[in-house]
């Protein structure tokens, strides 16, 4: 008997040692974490963090500019949060805005360096980089979409011959339902292709086809709770399957598509008539051979043009989605806008950028859609490179900023009905076109969307002559929904409408 009590204590005395050294562990990062992570007395407040994982589970990812809209009702126009080790300040409202990434533009121009992002461009391309890389690709991309057309009469034409198709795509469903999703996710994909890689896609193409499918995928991964997990334990979450992993596939593809066209290009281009983006880039590569400060290389070809490519693809046709699902919800705003074209173009010609100053209407109408639409709600996130004051409060050099845009396209003090679909909003008393300053789709300052000029010319173009040919309903029954799918962008669930042609 002696001797069973001996192996019974020699078994459980090491089990007790076992879990005192457990607690003792996890009550030491409990401290640890406190101590690394406490607010300073002059960082901006905000809800209270978890250990180790801090606001990840404060904030609904499924609406997360919602959720942090709300928070800002709690702790402020300029607040905080921890994101596993992170500290992020959210801005809202007009005034906090400006002051951010106008006032203090300097410092506030810079990307945050996440991990996901990281795993995916490589420190490439022109949206996530920072410093010379992302000065003279940001300039370059400019300076070459103007020179093929982008502002210009020769790229209006090309997105009315796109415009063609995309009726004739419309047409072919004779009034019956359709969803309308990939559709338009095609055409306006059209006109960034066509600039970078110097062709289009036929819609029935089903690579074309698959990758934009992935894409919608991506865009929703991007900033869900895997993101976010991924960015704050990134070590750990590689080790665990997930969508974290399926993102990183998904741009694979997409990557894998460019460098197919990049080598096509390669065979056939001549240095002296460059076709497109790529056969500039690869113009400056040769030129810039030698320059030490040069970042021109083909991997960062294949980023640039990636950033191009999705970003070009993806916010005009999603605001174009709403564009639709609004006419429907609201025809007697869709039967002023047909009234005006209908008075101003007619139906024997085309529209044109020249119209636009003569449509205030429809101008307003558009500018509401991206207003409500709220396409890219939380910006892209900035990051500080010195210590600044806002406001009451001293933000600290790399501390990550979102501007919070939701805020300000439905703040009550800047909107007379923030919550109401009100073209009005855009017209003064003598029903002339008025843009607010709270008008900030775009974002402001240093990184103000680069393909702004780009977006407003196939809104205009692509919504007038939709709205020139073609009249929008839901199918028999159905009701228009306004529900969303949150992810880099905010898109409408998928829907199916009716276009009925106004004219033969």
């Amino acid at each position: 008997m002696d001797s069973l009590r001996v192996v019974s204590g020699s078994t459980v005395l090491p089990w007790l040692d076992i879990r005192a050294l457990l607690l003792f562990s996890l009550l030491f990062l409990v401290i640890a974490d406190y101590m690394k992570n406490r607010r300073p007395s002059s960082f901006p407040p905000g809800p209270r963090a978890l250990p180790l994982v801090g606001n990840i589970f404060t904030v609904d990812f499924t609406r997360a500019h919602e959720s942090l809209t709300q928070l800002a009702g709690t702790y402020g126009d300029v607040y905080s949060l921890r994101m596993g080790q992170t500290w992020m300040v959210v801005l809202n409202g007009l005034k906090i805005l400006k002051e951010a990434l106008v006032t203090h533009a300097d410092s506030f121009s810079e990307r945050p360096t996440l991990p996901l992002q990281q795993t995916i461009t490589h420190n490439h391309g022109i949206i996530m980089t920072n410093g010379p890389t992302w000065k003279q690709q940001r300039r370059f991309a400019l300076s070459t979409l103007k020179f093929f057309g982008v502002g210009k009469k020769s790229l209006e034409t090309a997105i009315l011959v796109e415009f063609t198709f995309f009726a004739k795509e419309i047409a072919g469903h004779k009034g019956r339902p359709f969803q309308p999703h990939f559709t338009i996710n095609s055409t306006v994909s059209n006109i960034i292709c066509s600039l970078v890689f110097g062709h289009r896609f036929e819609y029935g193409d089903e690579r074309f086809i698959n990758i934009m499918r992935k894409l919608d995928r991506a865009i929703q991964i991007e900033v869900s709770i895997w993101a976010q997990l991924y960015n704050s334990f990134p070590v750990l979450m590689k080790c665990l399957p997930g969508p974290h992993h399926t993102v990183q596939h998904i741009w694979n593809e997409v990557k894998d598509l460019i460098k197919e066209e990049l080598q096509q290009h390669k065979k056939n281009r001549d240095p002296a008539e460059p076709r497109d983006y790529i056969d500039c880039y690869l113009n400056e590569i040769e030129m810039s051979k030698g320059d030490a400060g040069s970042t021109f290389d083909e991997d960062n070809l294949v980023i640039c043009t990636l950033d191009l490519f999705a970003a070009g693809s993806e916010t005009t046709s999603t605001t174009l989605r709403w564009a639709l699902l609004y006419m429907a919800k609201y025809p007697d705003v869709q039967e002023k806008v047909q009234a005006e074209i209908d008075r101003v173009i007619g139906s024997s010609r085309q529209p044109s950028m020249m119209d636009r100053a003569n449509l205030p209407y429809t101008d307003a109408v558009i500018h509401e859609i991206q207003r409500m639409g709220n396409i890219v709600p939380l910006s892209i996130p900035h990051i500080t490179n010195r210590d600044v004051q806002l406001g009451d409060y001293t933000v600290p050099k790399g501390v990550t900023i979102i501007p919070n845009l939701t805020s300000v396209l439905f703040d009550k003090h800047e909107w007379e009905t923030p919550f109401t679909f009100n073209p009005g909003h855009f017209l003064n008393e003598e029903r002339k076109f008025v843009k607010p300053a709270a008008f900030l789709p775009f974002s402001a300052g240093k990184r103000v969307c680069l393909g702004e000029n780009l977006a407003r010319m196939e809104l205009f173009l692509f919504f007038t002559s939709l709205l020139q040919r073609f009249h929008f309903s839901m199918p028999a029954g159905v009701k228009p929904s306004l529900d969303y799918r949150f992810g880099l962008t905010l898109a409408p669930v998928h829907y199916e409408i009716c276009a009925t042609p106004r004219q033969d």
